[in-house]
């Protein structure tokens, strides 16, 4: 069966926009992203969220899953578990590497789950 792709529009609006500030990922009090180059996506009502280039994630702390999800307005996301000493947690971490033209930067970008790690927003 065909899965529905659907645009974002008036109704269910979606912006990609650099993020102004540097943003740091902490696990446990571990540093497992820092980056100055992460997207702000704003999909809808949603709260936005952070990708960060996976170029700027530690990726020691990074275990590939084979947990898959299906959006209608960004495409499949593929999913990483968090390693990070005390902090472990399943499929906490995910990526859209096809993202649908709509959202194409977040490509080679991950998000984390914000209940299971600290996002900061840093003001340089």
């Amino acid at each position: 069966m065909a899965k529905q792709v659907l645009q974002p529009g008036p109704d269910h609006p979606i912006t990609v926009e650099p993020t102004k500030a540097r943003v740091v990922v902490k696990a446990g009090g571990r540093v497992v992203a820092d980056s100055r180059n992460a997207l702000t996506l704003q999909e809808s009502t949603y709260p936005a969220v952070q990708y960060i280039p996976l170029a700027d994630v530690d990726s020691a702390v990074l275990e590939r899953t084979g947990h898959e999800t299906y959006c209608p307005y960004k495409g499949e996301a593929g999913y990483y578990s968090l390693n990070a000493g005390d902090v472990k947690a399943e499929n906490a971490i995910w990526t859209y590497e096809k993202p649908y033209d709509a959202v194409a930067p977040i490509k080679d970008h991950v998000a984390f789950y914000p209940n299971v790690v600290d996002i900061e927003l840093v003001e340089d």
